[in-house]
């Protein structure tokens, strides 16, 4: 049976819409209601610039989505980056309003810093080969911290990256396992302190 045969029985199939074949009733709505969402998003897209590129990013976005369905937590990371990208830039825009300054180089500063850390938090987590928890849950973490000093620094600029720098060291550092090794170091000292503190006790008695 060659390719040709196989193509003219599926479109046989599909036409003649038998209610025992499940492929060919499934099938055409799906085909029907596609075109309609295309042609519907076609429409959209050329009306205006805008809307052009309003259409592409959801689509981009789509396709991100599903791609990554199985991959939840890269998906938590993605998305915390995006909102987080996007929320630190109308915080700096509100604390310029706020001290009646139009597009603040220091703000400027801030936003980019912002964004850079969100891409630091982002890597951070997948670039620790034994991750003890769940990757995406700590882009979370440290993206609100990156929101905190936004916030902050919508009162005080100066201080916002440096604050939000330290925030998400302190979240990579102890959700990619620094915490653990602290702990552990911790009990070892305290250990020392117990066999030395026992061992001045032997020697007085």
């Amino acid at each position: 049976m060659t390719r040709t045969d196989s193509v003219v029985g599926a479109v046989r199939r599909l036409v003649r819409q038998e209610k025992s074949d499940a492929w060919a009733v499934k099938l055409l709505p799906r085909i029907v209601f596609g075109l309609a969402g295309a042609y519907t998003l076609f429409i959209l897209a050329s009306s205006s610039m805008s809307s052009f590129i309003t259409i592409c990013a959801l689509l981009t976005l789509g396709l991100l989505v599903f791609l990554l369905r199985r991959r939840g937590q890269l998906l938590l990371g993605l998305g915390a980056t995006v909102l987080t990208a996007a929320f630190s830039g109308y915080l700096a825009a509100v604390g310029d309003i706020a001290r009646g300054v139009a597009d603040g180089w220091l703000s400027g500063q801030a936003v980019l810093g912002h964004w850079a850390l969100a891409g630091m938090a982002l890597l951070g987590a997948w670039m620790v080969k034994d991750h003890p928890g769940r990757r995406g849950l700590t882009v979370v973490l440290a993206d609100v911290a990156i929101l905190v000093a936004a916030g902050v620094g919508t009162v005080v600029p100066e201080v916002a990256v440096p604050l939000a720098f330290a925030g998400v060291v302190a979240v990579l550092m102890f959700r990619g396992g620094g915490g653990a090794a602290a702990g552990r170091f911790a009990r070892r000292l305290v250990g020392r302190s117990r066999r030395s503190s026992g061992d001045t006790e032997v020697n007085g008695s």
